[in-house]
Order: structure tokens, then C-alpha cells, then sequence
């Protein structure tokens, strides 16, 4: 028989294991009392391997969680006055501006490539630039034409069109300027037309950009209002006042020309904020979400996944792509991979569609696979 003292010994032996199954979920360890009734614990060999399924390609595309299409991806794309222009903007190597006859070469080269949708922007004459950016909703203006003729010419193609005044600004900011402030209400009256005007030339989303609040359900009154029932909106919901913007800037000659947008663009050490900002459009009638910029906002991104049902977008900047093509150029990284890894990472943390000026190389590769 055991003395009280073995007995004691093995009840705390019996206590440590069950712990160790709770705490380690391991179902391979057993144990039980012998003859002598001894408390015996037996670690089985090692059962599972979880590299047993990355083993060969074909069993890693068996468990692979997430994948990348080019179904995912918006192309975005810079118009330019003009005939027969091509223009690569420096900070952005391999990306260019387009006068409309090339643009639409390239909206045909792309479509084949079987990416469904472009985002436009346009680069706004200096002489046609003010402050109440009217040029933004001259049914005659470049992005109106644009859109009628890349509608005209390639129907099935999805037109996004951006909606915020810093391209038509003298001042290169998203709203009308007086005193030093970016008036809000004031604004968002030109942005409904700018929205208006889009719509008429056959848009099939319009994208504000702007960050002034409110603007999301005056434009979607206006649209529907207007018999625009059909024309989305992608809300730029949580766009972070952010440093990786700089390319994009020089692409549109749009760099603030005084101050910052840290008053209508939000913080980046926010993600509460990011929430809030999406359940107003939402409550709005936005008809999908964006989070921009992306790569170092994952976490804002899967946030923004677990509050919607809605699409969520993503915007894989400007400064992003200019990065990892430094990189590439000096030869640190390989181009390619890290460009994919960066897109997959993007869909991993719950986007849904992802606009990226990589979208035409992606595909690109998508298609030789």
C-alpha cells in the first residue's frame, strides 16, 4: 500500500497533467498508475507535423487560405490633356500619365488582362485649377469626356471616379480654403456636383475621397434624387493622414501648398476612429468601404472586415509602390515575389478588391501561371 505521502505525490502528479492538457491541448500525451500504483506519464512521439502539408506545390495550394486574383484588383490611372502623350511620373517608376487616345490603348490592354475596373484621376491644367474647383463639374472637363469616351469605346469596363477638389485646388486641398480652414458644408455643395456631373457621363461609382463629413449621404440624396439610382459609391472611409502619399502628390501636381491634412484626414494612431468613420458611411448609403493606405494599416483593414459585410477596399498607395520598386531597383529584393506578398497580405487582412498601381503587372503574372 502507498503511504499518505506517495498518495499525495501522485494526486499533485495528476493535478500537473490535467493542467498540462489544458493548458497545451495536447490529445497525444496519456497517463495512467502501474502495479505499484505510480503515477506514469507518457509522451507520445511526435504525431503531428505541420509540415507535412507544405511538403510539395501541390499540397500547399490544397490548404492555401487565401488567393489572389485578378478579380481583386482596381487599376488606378492618370488622365492628362493632350494627343498622343505618355509621360512616366519619376517618383513612380513604370507608372505614367496618359493623354485620353493613349489612356485608352492602355484601359484596352488592361481589360483584356482581365482586370475589371479603373480608378481615374486627372492631372488639372495649372490655368483651370481655383479654389471652388469648378473645373471639377464642367460637364466638358477632362475627366467627364474621359469617362464618356472609355464607356463609349469599352462598356464593360467599371469607371471609379475620384471625388474631392485637391486636383482642381489651387491651394491642393480636398475642400474650398478661406482663412487657413477647409470649410466642410461648403465643399461637400461642389463635391455633389462634381458627383452629379460624373454620374451624367456614365460613371459607374463615384469615390469620394475628400474625408468632409457628411459628404457620402449628401452625394447619395443628390445621386438618387437625380435618377442615379444605379451609381455606386466606394467611400473612402478611413483614409489616415498619411506620409506614403508623396508619389501620388507629384502624379497630380497636388501637394498642399500650404499646411497639411491632418484636419479632415485622420490620425494614424487611430483605429476607433477608423470604426466610426465606417459606420457613418455606412449609415450614409455607402455601397462599399476603403481603407487607405493599406500595407501599414492591416490591422485597420481587418478591423474594418469584422464590422461589414459590405466590400471592403483597400488602397495600396502611392509610397508603397514606389518603395518596393527602390528597393527592386538597387537589387535588395526580388520585384515580383515581394510585390505579391505584399498584395496577398493586403487580401489576408480582409480586403476584398485592392487598388494598386501593380495591378496591370500583377495580372501580368496572374496570366502566365
Amino acid at each position: 500500500m502507498l503511504s499518505k505521502i506517495e498518495l499525495l505525490l501522485n494526486n499533485y502528479n495528476l493535478i500537473v497533467f490535467i493542467f498540462y492538457k489544458i493548458k497545451f491541448r495536447d490529445p497525444h500525451c496519456i497517463c495512467y498508475y502501474d502495479n505499484d500504483y505510480h503515477f506514469v506519464l507518457v509522451m507520445s512521439s511526435l504525431l503531428y507535423r505541420p509540415r507535412r502539408l507544405r511538403r510539395t506545390e501541390s499540397l500547399r495550394s490544397m490548404v492555401q487560405e487565401n488567393h489572389l486574383t485578378v478579380n481583386d484588383l482596381i487599376y488606378p490611372i492618370f488622365v492628362m490633356e493632350g494627343e498622343n502623350i505618355k509621360q512616366e511620373i519619376p517618383s513612380m517608376p513604370e507608372c505614367y500619365r496618359y493623354s485620353l487616345d493613349l489612356l485608352l490603348k492602355e484601359v484596352q490592354e488592361i481589360y483584356k488582362l482581365g482586370i475589371n475596373a479603373i480608378a481615374l484621376f486627372p492631372l488639372i491644367e495649372q490655368e483651370k485649377k481655383d479654389n471652388e474647383g469648378k473645373q471639377s463639374y464642367n460637364p466638358e472637363g477632362l475627366v467627364q469626356r474621359t469617362v464618356r469616351t472609355i464607356k463609349t469605346k469599352i462598356p464593360q469596363i467599371t469607371v471609379i471616379t475620384d471625388i474631392a477638389l485637391d486636383p482642381y485646388s489651387v491651394y491642393g486641398h480636398d475642400g474650398i480654403v478661406k482663412d487657413g480652414e477647409i470649410l466642410n458644408d461648403e465643399t461637400i455643395e461642389v463635391l455633389v456636383k462634381m458627383a452629379l456631373s460624373h454620374a451624367e457621363a456614365g460613371a459607374d461609382m463615384v469615390a469620394p475621397s475628400d474625408m468632409m463629413d457628411g459628404r457620402i449621404g449628401a452625394i447619395r440624396q443628390a445621386l438618387d434624387k437625380e435618377g442615379w439610382i444605379n451609381t455606386g459609391i466606394l467611400a473612402y472611409s478611413a483614409k489616415y493622414a498619411s506620409a506614403y502619399y508623396g508619389p501620388f502628390r507629384d502624379a497630380l501636381e497636388s501637394a498642399p501648398q500650404f499646411g497639411d491634412k491632418k484636419t479632415y484626414q485622420m490620425d494614424p494612431a487611430n483605429s476607433d476612429e477608423a470604426i466610426r468613420e465606417v459606420a457613418l458611411d455606412l449609415q450614409e448609403g455607402a455601397d462599399m468601404v476603403m481603407v487607405k493606405p493599406a500595407l501599414a494599416y492591416l490591422d485597420i483593414i481587418h478591423q474594418v472586415r469584422q464590422v461589414t459585410n459590405l466590400p471592403v477596399a483597400a488602397y495600396n498607395v502611392s509610397g508603397e509602390y514606389a518603395m518596393i520598386k527602390a528597393a527592386a531597383k538597387l537589387g535588395w529584393i526580388d520585384e515580383n515575389k515581394v510585390m505579391l506578398e505584399t498584395l496577398t497580405s493586403i487580401k489576408r487582412a480582409g480586403a476584398d478588391l485592392i487598388l494598386t498601381y501593380f495591378a496591370k503587372q500583377a495580372a501580368l503574372l496572374m496570366a502566365k501561371k
